[in-house]
């Protein structure tokens, strides 16, 4: 059976990953397996704080941090377990009746490499419990799953709106032609309408590919709007996703051309950042 691979730390994301999963779980006929990974040390633990403190004193004190450490173990794996059943909870009420929940420690990239075999996409969300909602930093694993993840990674968006809708940025590279393959013979995005959009030359190699590849999504079904324009790759795509008022956006994440480059890199998270809808990732 196909599967849904999610992530969930508690954070105010969570309620839109679990809907963005389900929506995917709904489309691909496929269950949904969330992992919830405890990979942060709390502030206190393995500190040495007996400092200037006598031999005894620190003695009694180590005592007391090992029954705190013991007691912080307790109450994360306490919050784990609430976390998962929340989420099975919410994914019931989605509609989805195949639900795994796992609780691990360690790291969560090394876990999702874990558990990614097998799985049609993987969901997450942009931030997660410990990032700065009000300067709209993303989250620090963000970065890291989507570079070794071998699934298309869909990035949830705050709230969850219905998904009628997607601009694919096309730009001839191998993730973009990924892409493409994908939406022709992937269940998740039949049926959508598809906006087309690459950013370069008339006349260039990259409109004849974009020919192509509006025609391959035709043949596959696709209501397509196509385009070829030209401007600041990143400027263009953001107006163009609020312009159409597209419910997705689909692109590659890796390689050297400039659209690639906004996801991860020095740039990296304009796109994903300022963008209020889903981001769906190949690379």
């Amino acid at each position: 059976m196909r599967q849904i691979l999610t992530c969930t730390d508690g954070s105010q994301y969570a309620p839109s990953i679990y809907q963005h999963a389900a929506w995917a779980g709904q489309r691909l006929q496929a269950g949904v397996r969330v992992l919830h990974v405890l990979e942060r040390e709390e502030a206190m633990r393995g500190r040495d704080l007996t400092g200037n403190l006598g031999f005894d004193a620190g003695a009694d004190l180590m005592e007391e941090l090992v029954q705190l450490d013991e007691a912080h173990a307790r109450v994360a794996k306490l919050r784990g377990k609430a976390l998962l059943e929340d989420a099975e909870k919410q994914l019931r009420e989605k509609g989805i009746t195949k639900i795994e929940t796992l609780h691990r420690h360690g790291s969560l990239v090394d876990t999702i490499e874990e558990f990614e075999e097998g799985g049609e996409i993987l969901v997450i969300g942009k931030r997660g419990e410990h990032a700065d909602f009000a300067k709209g930093h993303l989250g620090s694993n963000l970065e890291r799953v989507v570079r070794s993840a071998k699934l298309p990674v869909m990035v949830a968006a705050r709230a969850f709106q219905p998904i009628e809708s997607f601009l694919l940025a096309f730009d001839g590279g191998a993730s973009s032609l990924k892409a493409i393959l994908y939406a022709s013979s992937n269940p998740l995005l039949k049926g959508l309408k598809c906006h087309l959009v690459a950013v370069g030359k008339p006349g260039s190699e990259l409109a004849r590919e974009l020919e192509n590849a509006a025609t391959g999504l035709k043949g596959a079904g696709f209501e397509v709007e196509s385009v070829l324009l030209s401007g600041d790759p990143e400027e263009v795509i953001k107006k163009e996703v609020e312009t159409r008022k597209v419910d997705l956006l689909v692109m590659g994440a890796y390689g050297h051309s400039k659209i690639r480059r906004l996801v991860i890199g020095s740039t990296t998270t304009e796109l994903v950042r300022d963008c209020h809808i889903p981001v769906l990732l190949f690379r």
